[in-house]
């Protein structure tokens, strides 16, 4: 009988006691079965929660091509994008000879409890964009941003025309919260206050989110994971690359960052509450339900460099929905491109998927609307014999594309 299994095949075999045997003597006497240092970097520029850094080529390779500027979401350590070695999005893009940047935002204090969303939109996000240019030799700069870093990323541009952005790509970035499922049920209630709930005087209280709470946060996404991974680690012992991806999440989820009170209060009302993104304009000033007067509004449709917009298949943060929800408020620009691609919120950028599936269709973005016709950087990391056909060359002014990579 189809999906029938029997006693036997319980029963561990032979090679798998021996690899199970190997990896816990790993673990007990090297700490861990993961590699997780971080590849080297070079810090250069700073400001006020900003931090941006280069990363360093390896040796004989040289350089070449467009930069490619990482941007992190607010809580998110850089781990993201540097998981472990041979799950590192900056690692492949090094490994390949293309420049590549990073903008973090380091440790978020009470005394930061004041500063918006506008602090990342007006300021951090486009300073890192402009030092990561000058620093490539002022080539334009192919911008990858994941979760709320894509729509910083998104927002930054359509605030500024002028930014020297070669493409623009959100990764696993919600614009419509209603199709959220772990949200959608709580806005009426959320929205029953009128702006004086617990959660407002909370976050007022304590200046923001504190990391334990944000560390909650996303582990209750994934609530079925945390519950089943005992016995997911127990049952794959054997399995090596599953437990040292397991060992490299769980330090990222360690790492997790606080969230200054204003940001956390614009995105509890206007992008919770409000599902304010869906109309394609978002209010700078300070939105959290106060009488203060409105802030420059910027919209989407300003956007005037190409745009591809990644989601996760088994994505509970940004379902599929949620992120394609974009790409008709994109109007204005000449490309937009909607890709599926396997994993989680977290695997679709840096699981072991992502080798063959998203890195792959960065690859091709990225060498696709490079300055230079003869740049290939990216092109010979890993995954290229798994890489999806893609049509090269600009659409009509407006155009998308839409196709699934997962399984």
């Amino acid at each position: 009988m189809a999906g029938y299994f029997s006693s036997v095949d319980l029963i561990p075999k032979p090679d798998q006691v021996v690899s199970a045997a190997g990896n816990l003597a790993h673990k007990v006497f090297y700490g861990g079965l993961a590699d997780l240092r971080p590849m080297p970097r070079t810090l250069i520029d700073e400001g006020t929660l900003r931090e941006v850094y280069h990363y360093r080529p390896r040796a004989k390779v040289v350089e070449q091509g467009d930069p490619v500027l990482l941007v992190t979401p607010l809580a998110a350590p850089a781990t993201c994008y540097d998981l472990r070695r041979g799950c590192s999005l900056v690692e492949h893009f090094v490994d390949a000879g293309r420049p590549t940047y990073l903008v973090e935002y380091g440790e978020v204090s009470f005394k930061d409890r004041n500063l918006g969303m506008e602090h990342w939109i007006e300021e951090v996000v486009p300073t890192a964009i402009r030092e990561a240019s000058a620093h490539a030799g002022g080539r334009p700069v192919h911008v990858v941003g994941w979760s709320l870093g894509g729509i910083f990323s998104l927002l930054a541009a359509a605030a500024d025309a002028d930014l020297p952005i070669a493409s623009l790509t959100a990764v696993g970035s919600p614009i419509d919260v209603s199709q959220v499922p772990l949200v959608a049920p709580l806005r009426p209630l959320l929205n029953w206050a009128n702006g004086r709930g617990p959660i407002t005087r909370g976050y007022q209280a304590l200046g923001g989110a504190p990391k334990p709470l944000v560390k909650w946060a996303f582990q209750l996404t994934s609530f079925q994971k945390l519950v089943t991974k005992p016995v997911a680690k127990a049952t794959r012992y054997d399995d090596t690359e599953f437990l040292a991806q397991m060992e490299a999440v769980d330090r990222f989820t360690a790492g997790m960052i606080a969230y200054p009170g204003r940001t956390f209060g614009q995105l509890y009302h206007r992008f919770v509450k409000g599902n304010a993104l869906v109309a394609g304009t978002f209010d700078l000033g300070d939105v959290t339900g106060e009488p203060e007067a409105a802030g420059r509004t910027v919209s989407f449709a300003d956007i005037d460099v190409p745009v591809l917009v990644l989601a996760g298949a088994t994505d509970g943060i940004a379902p599929v929905a949620s992120v394609k929800a974009v790409v008709p408020l994109l109007t204005g620009s000449p490309e937009v491109r909607f890709e599926i691609v396997p994993g989680g919120h977290l695997g679709m950028l840096t699981g072991r998927a992502a080798r063959t599936s998203t890195w792959a269709v960065l690859d091709e973005w990225v060498s696709q609307w490079s300055t230079d016709p003869s740049d290939t950087a990216g092109g010979d990391g890993a995954g290229d014999d798994a890489a999806p056909t893609i049509g090269t060359g600009r659409r009509t002014h407006g155009s998308a594309s839409s196709r699934s990579l997962a399984r």
